[in-house]
């Protein structure tokens, strides 16, 4: 199905913390800021599902299959809603000021060889999970970060 290139970002991305089952994060630089996070991107049309989004922006942003059978992508079911920093309201419809973040795990079997687009992230890293929680930009992204044990447990169960 070809859909047309929107004028607008949509409010409503994905946030994909991807991590080793030892809960090492992969964290990556954002090229434009200069700040460290997990996977995060906008669905690119109105009827991509959350799943589809999360699979997409995370071999876009890393090359990672989310659907190689190595890999447990999960949807946390849980939903952020934040207002959207100035500096980026530009890239929304008009009077669009909060976006709607779904948060997903993707565990890895082990450290992946990560590729990245320089235009959006300059480098990556794995770290410890505690160790990511700091080093995030995002408050949402931290408080996912933190509550990865829990949700590791859950898909282990």
């Amino acid at each position: 199905m070809t859909v047309p290139e929107r004028a607008y970002k949509i409010a409503e991305s994905v946030l994909v913390v991807i991590h080793t089952p030892a809960l090492e994060v992969l964290l990556i630089r954002r090229a434009d800021a200069g700040t460290w996070q997990s996977v995060t991107g906008s669905k690119d049309h109105d009827l991509e599902s959350w799943h589809e989004t999360a699979v997409r922006e995370v071999g876009e942003e890393t090359g990672i299959n989310a659907l190689a059978t190595a890999m447990r992508l999960h949807d946390w079911a849980l939903e952020n809603v934040y207002e959207i920093y100035s500096a980026w309201r530009w890239r929304y419809a008009p009077g669009v000021s909060r976006n709607t973040e779904r948060v997903f795990g993707l565990q890895v079997p082990c450290r992946q060889p990560v590729m990245l687009n320089p235009r959006e992230h300059t480098e990556y890293s794995w770290v410890p999970w505690r160790e990511a929680a700091d080093q995030v930009f995002s408050p949402s992204n931290a408080e996912a970060i933190l509550m990865l044990p829990r949700m590791s447990e859950q898909v282990r169960g």
